[in-house]
């Protein structure tokens, strides 16, 4: 984990059974009641149940449209907001707008996901990833990568925030009551 932490240049990493399992832990984890989530039309199934597992209120914006998202943003009176996205959509290959998305977290005080299953390993001149791809570096950005695929590997990560990383591990039930470590 640490080294993983240091690869991604993020203080923190903490590793996961699966990126399904790390996924309807995580958003959970990170939103409740009175909370709001808002997710990308083609969003990874993992990414859909982890937010209906939240019980957070669920915004849905068109593939893509920032526009409709800020509009989502700009109305929510939650009291946390989280925005999930797919780094890499794997039906359709397009790359999340993640400059575009961090300033928007930014702007609406919320806390941003990517899932970058798809990017990790093949993003960014070193492999890291939609962030070191984009150029964004933010505290309030968390990763969930995958090292099945360009890792050639098993089980999956969630970086950020030593924060964030640590109420994961504390709270995710998918991390606590499936450790496969």
């Amino acid at each position: 984990e640490a080294e993983l932490a240091e690869f991604l240049g993020l203080p923190r990493a903490l590793y996961f059974a699966s990126g399904f399992t790390a996924n309807v832990g995580l958003v959970p984890t990170l939103v409740g009641r009175g909370d709001a989530v808002f997710c990308d039309a083609l969003n990874h199934a993992s990414l859909i149940d982890g937010a209906r597992l939240s019980r957070a209120q669920i915004g849905v914006y068109p593939h893509a449209d920032l526009q409709a998202l800020e509009n989502q943003l700009q109305v929510s009176t939650a009291r946390r907001k989280l925005i999930v996205t797919d780094a890499v959509f794997s039906m359709d290959g397009d790359i999340a707008d993640l400059p575009e998305l961090s300033r928007l977290a930014d702007q609406y005080d919320a806390l941003l996901l990517v899932d970058d299953a798809h990017g990790f390993g093949v993003l960014g001149a070193g492999g890291r990833g939609i962030a070191e791809h984009a150029g964004v570096q933010s505290p309030r950005l968390i990763i969930m990568g995958t090292l099945s695929k360009a890792a050639g590997s098993a089980g999956a990560f969630v970086a950020g925030d030593a924060r964030v990383v640590e109420l994961v591990m504390q709270r995710a039930r998918s991390y606590i009551f499936a450790t496969t470590a």
